[in-house]
């Protein structure tokens, strides 16, 4: 993984545990994002693309894509934690880009964030995936 493989950015929110749906439902701003630090956190930087992906059972929480944007800075400390500066813009309903739709795709199958969901922001998505996912993204 290295900033020349970049395609973006994929933070993620837990759709069941977290207050994400009403936030989204809510169009709320949303200027900041917990990162782990590490090596991934110190190749954040602004202009790079970033996307939100919401996790949920299917039944209550459709998971997938919700938003997309761009970083509007490095991670810096922020009461404490670690912090991205963002901005992104919320994708309607039937703009998302749902979980089903990814997996079935083989150009997506290796996405990260399905091989790995437990795993901490910031996930990663490569050059050849994020051209898969503009294919379902709108303009």
């Amino acid at each position: 993984m290295t900033v020349e493989n970049l395609g973006s950015w994929l933070l993620k929110a837990n759709g069941m545990t977290s207050g994400i749906v009403g936030v989204a439902g809510r169009r709320e701003s949303v200027r900041r994002w917990c990162v782990r630090p590490g090596y991934r956190a110190r190749l954040m930087a602004a202009g790079q693309p970033v996307m939100l992906w919401v996790s949920g059972d299917r039944r209550r929480v459709g998971p997938g894509i919700w938003a997309v944007g761009e970083l509007t800075g490095p991670p810096a400390m922020m009461d404490g934690k670690l912090r991205v500066p963002l901005e992104w813009r919320w994708l309607d309903d039937d703009q998302r880009v749902h979980r089903d739709t990814v997996r079935a795709d083989e150009g997506l199958a290796a996405l990260e964030v399905l091989r790995q969901p437990q795993a901490a922001n910031p996930s990663f998505v490569t050059v050849g995936q994020m051209a898969a996912l503009r294919f379902y993204l709108p303009d």
